[in-house]
């Protein structure tokens, strides 16, 4: 096999003109020079280099072999042009994986704008509603994702970085006798028929710890696969929602929308990622983004 290194030497002679050039620009002796040539020479199995006068000219498999040197150097130099971009967070891959009500109101405007700042960077987006994705972050299986969490329990191999909270608003129907006046606290809707839109997780969670704190367990009279057909539930009069305020950006004909004033649930959403010791700039500034995207929710 022909040594990278001494196909470079060889290179440098036929670039440069001459032994004595190649090892000024190597920062060799010419004897070194010399040296590193004849042992690619026996490498080879042929002459790479002849005599002419006092200098001396590539034969034909020198320059043969002195192409493929330059194509060699030029691999490097991509591959550390490469390498410099990544480091850089100028280039690379991140997955990501969210969840729906966080999609169109923080995720949409986040990557947007990430991908205008990091063209080179490819974002590979993901809804993951079922599963976990915390094991998935901590299996390296996804880079990155928006979870549903208490800030303070700790997971270990994840680190998690606060976005924003993310409030829960009353669904009334339009005629409601709450949809007027003063704002309702949560404790007013103790005895309303309740609709559920929440699978079990965290999600329901902060919502059922609220109501216990306020001293009462909602009856649900209806369940709903997804918040939108609970609003459409409400808007029909079959019972109250309590739906996160991500997930009312558009809110349904037929419904009023109001701030709980006291008792509030709120949902905390987290950035995850995997703690490591490596580097990687552009899913810190994927993070970066995400909490500067969030802070326009807030």
């Amino acid at each position: 096999m022909l040594d990278a290194r001494r196909m470079q030497v060889l290179n440098a002679v036929v670039s440069k003109g001459s032994v004595t050039a190649a090892a000024a620009a190597l920062g060799f002796t010419p004897s070194a020079v010399s040296q590193q040539v004849a042992a690619l020479e026996r490498q080879a199995g042929v002459a790479l280099l002849e005599r002419v006068g006092r200098g001396v000219r590539p034969t034909a498999a020198g320059l043969l072999v002195a192409r493929h040197a330059a194509a060699i150097d030029e691999e490097v130099a991509r591959a550390e042009a490469g390498l410099d971009d990544l480091r850089a967070g100028r280039s690379g891959r991140v997955s990501l994986r969210y969840f729906s009500t966080a999609g169109a109101a923080l995720v949409a405007p986040a990557v947007a704008r990430f991908r205008r700042a990091h063209p080179g960077v490819h974002v590979d987006l993901e809804l993951g509603e079922a599963g976990d994705p915390l094991g998935a972050v901590a299996r390296g299986q996804a880079d990155l994702a928006l979870v549903v969490r208490d800030g303070e329990e700790a997971v270990p191999g994840v680190r998690l970085t606060h976005l924003l909270d993310d409030p829960y608003l009353a669904v009334l129907p339009a005629g409601h006798p709450l949809a007027e006046g003063a704002a309702p606290g949560l404790a007013d809707l103790a005895g309303e028929a309740w609709i559920g839109c929440a699978r079990p997780g965290p999600c329901a969670d902060a919502l059922l710890e609220s109501c216990a704190a306020a001293g009462f367990r909602p009856e649900f009279a209806v369940e709903s696969e997804d918040y939108a057909t609970a609003q459409a539930f409400a808007a029909a009069g079959l019972g109250v929602a309590v739906i996160p305020a991500l997930a009312l950006a558009a809110p349904q004909p037929g419904v009023v929308v109001r701030r709980l004033r006291e008792g509030e649930p709120v949902r905390a959403i987290h950035a995850a990622t995997r703690e490591t010791p490596n580097d990687r700039p552009a899913l810190t500034a994927l993070v970066h983004t995400l909490q500067a995207t969030a802070a326009t929710l807030s």
